[in-house]
């Protein structure tokens, strides 16, 4: 099958193969033969527990080539839209004249189209963060999945009058058979190359260190408008990082750019 283009995976299916042969074979060396599938199974679970992996197929954690050549990096914005921070974030993003990616939940964008239009009208991008953002995605078979993503991809097309090029899984978690269902669609999965858990985390300055340490041109960073944590005097920690990490991002002389721009 053409997507099981990575060596784990290929390794795995031939494994699989030789296991059935075996048993046919040698049929009295089924458990050890259970027990190399089993391992090979908890290996593929865990690999999905790392947002980050490519052994599962493709998967972006930086940047192109091209895009690192042009000292871009993208700013990637999690689970809204959300009518209190959202427009906040926008506005912030407009003063500075940058353009970000907003991978939105297909449910908040039936709530909030609105938003959705906002967004695009700044130059932004929209990408898809599945439909209801469910934390066990990664536990889905192939039509649940697809299901999910379809749906935010009708509900992102409908209030923002295009479809996303782009997914992000719930907490970045996925297993192996989400690679076959996004090529289907014609969706790259993208995770980051560096986030400052900003859901949990409520100081500013820890949040802005993490995403700003060992900063480099084809980086993706990560934060979230909606479920963002707050700062000690209530304010989403994003619109708290924000002002200093643009600042950053310049002095450094990177440039932000959207995933589309960023992969033309």
């Amino acid at each position: 099958m053409r997507w099981l283009h990575t060596p784990l995976l290929r390794a795995s299916a031939l494994l699989h193969g030789l296991a059935l042969l075996l048993l046919v074979l040698r049929p009295a060396l089924w458990p050890w033969l259970l027990g190399v599938v089993i391992m090979d199974h908890l290996l593929l679970a865990a690999l999905g527990l790392w947002p980050r992996s490519r052994a599962l197929g493709s998967n972006y954690t930086r940047l192109p080539a091209r895009a690192i050549a042009r000292n871009e990096v993208a700013i990637t914005i999690d689970d809204g839209p959300d009518p209190e921070v959202t427009p906040q974030v926008l506005q912030l993003l407009a003063q500075h004249g940058v353009q970000a990616t907003f991978f939105c939940i297909g449910r908040q964008v039936e709530q909030h189209p609105e938003l959705v239009r906002a967004i695009v009208a700044g130059g932004h991008e929209i990408a898809n963060h599945t439909q209801r953002h469910p934390l066990y995605f990664s536990l889905l078979g192939p039509a649940r999945q697809r299901a999910e993503i379809e749906a935010a991809q009708r509900a992102i097309a409908a209030a923002g009058g295009t479809r996303p090029q782009f997914f992000r899984a719930p907490a970045g978690l996925r297993n192996l058979l989400l690679q076959p269902v996004l090529q289907q669609l014609e969706l790259r999965l993208v995770s980051w190359t560096r986030r400052g858990f900003d859901t949990v985390n409520s100081s500013a300055e820890s949040v802005l260190a993490a995403l700003t340490r060992k900063l480099r041109s084809g980086d993706i960073l990560l934060l979230h408008d909606a479920h963002a944590a707050r700062t000690a005097d209530g304010s989403p920690v994003i619109i708290a990082v924000l002002p200093a990490l643009l600042a950053t991002l310049r002095r450094s002389g990177l440039r932000p750019v959207t995933l589309r721009a960023a992969f033309a």
